[in-house]
């Protein structure tokens, strides 16, 4: 009797899972996916983040894929942005910075603007500025942002389309924060001494002042008498002050004699000086006295360069400025105002002609 022995070899075993694995993988098939990637370095950038105020939004991304010709792009932005009003003009897409409008054409429905590839491709690794509101070219309208839960809360924008790549990106609205502050008013006027040989606006001084008095002492006929006196300002008043002065009376002796103001009492605009014309027939020729001022910039420069007006009852301006003062910058924070006086030999003799002159300083908050 003959047995016969069924032994299969490791050789053909191997040969055996080989041809098996290959009747498998004939009869299941191979299956390769490809999946979108995210866009990256995705960001949206408001022009204003307040609760309920309306804002520009600039929104960047990098596209991994590209956009082929005919591919979209969607931006959705969640509910509580309101779109009201956006149109194709508020809008610009730009490619690497290079304003690309006309290749896109936007389509704003509810939450999502949708922009869509008409010609032209955006290439792999491209990055895509899309902008929104005032910020874009000729843009006038914005949209509005929601009224946030608590004052404070963070929003999801989703991007995508029918183009490969998608991704999300986030904005905050919140609540305002409001800054206060205090600033108390600033004001101080100083009268100062002007000495000896001081030059004021074209005049030499000829006798020194104080702070409260103005000198003349006595007078000769035909020699004028010139006095100063400084006037500083330090004030925070938005619109400025104006410094004003004015007698209290002639300048007048207890005999009823006055010495009248330049020129022979008349009140006139600035203008030179000249000595009194000692009409025997007329006292107001017979002496006067008159006041100039350096501030250059004051009612279009009046007093010019040696130029001088009568000091009367009425106030006169004789330093201004329009905004805060530092006491120390000519015409804004000090100037010099000049007296001066002279007399004919017809002048009547008096030893107590005194009048009192008051400034007035008034600042405008």
């Amino acid at each position: 009797m003959f047995v016969l022995t069924n032994n299969v070899s490791a050789t053909y075993r191997v040969i055996a899972t080989f041809v098996g694995t290959a009747v498998v993988m004939a009869t299941i098939g191979f299956y390769a996916t490809a999946q979108a990637a995210n866009v990256t370095d995705v960001s949206d950038t408001l022009s204003d983040s307040a609760s309920a105020s309306v804002s520009d939004h600039t929104i960047d991304f990098v596209t991994p894929s590209g956009v082929a010709t005919g591919e979209t792009v969607e931006v959705t932005f969640p509910v509580g942005f309101n779109l009201t009003g956006v149109t194709a003009g508020d809008i610009d897409i730009e490619v690497n910075s290079v304003n690309d409008d006309a290749d896109w054409t936007p389509v704003i429905a509810g939450q999502v603007i949708t922009l869509t590839q008409n010609a032209g491709t955006v290439a792999a690794g491209d990055q895509v500025t899309i902008k929104i509101g005032t910020n874009a070219t000729g843009g006038t309208n914005q949209i509005t942002n929601p009224t946030p839960t608590g004052g404070n809360e963070s929003f999801q924008i989703d991007i995508a389309g029918t183009m490969a790549d998608s991704g999300h990106t986030r904005v905050v609205i919140l609540d305002t924060t409001l800054v206060t502050a205090k600033v108390d008013t600033i004001f101080n006027f100083t009268v100062l001494p002007v000495g000896v040989g001081v030059d004021v606006n074209g005049e030499t001084t000829t006798i020194g002042s104080s702070s409260t008095t103005i000198p003349f002492g006595t007078l000769t006929s035909g020699t004028p008498q010139v006095i100063a006196q400084d006037l500083t300002v330090e004030s925070n008043a938005i619109n400025g002050f104006v410094v004003t002065v004015e007698t209290d009376q002639s300048l007048l002796s207890s005999t009823g004699a006055d010495i009248d103001n330049f020129k022979e009492d008349v009140i006139t605009a600035p203008q030179a000086w000249a000595a009194p014309s000692a009409n025997i027939a007329d006292e107001k020729t017979w002496g006067h006295w008159g006041l100039t001022s350096e501030d250059s910039d004051l009612n279009g420069d009046e007093f010019g360069s040696n130029l001088w007006a009568g000091v009367t009852s009425t106030p006169r301006q004789v330093f201004s400025h329009t905004g805060p003062a530092d006491a120390s910058t000519p015409d804004i924070g000090s100037t010099t105002v000049g007296y001066k006086v002279e007399i004919s030999a017809l002048q009547e003799a008096g030893d107590d002609y005194s009048t009192t002159l008051t400034y007035i300083a008034t600042p405008t908050f």
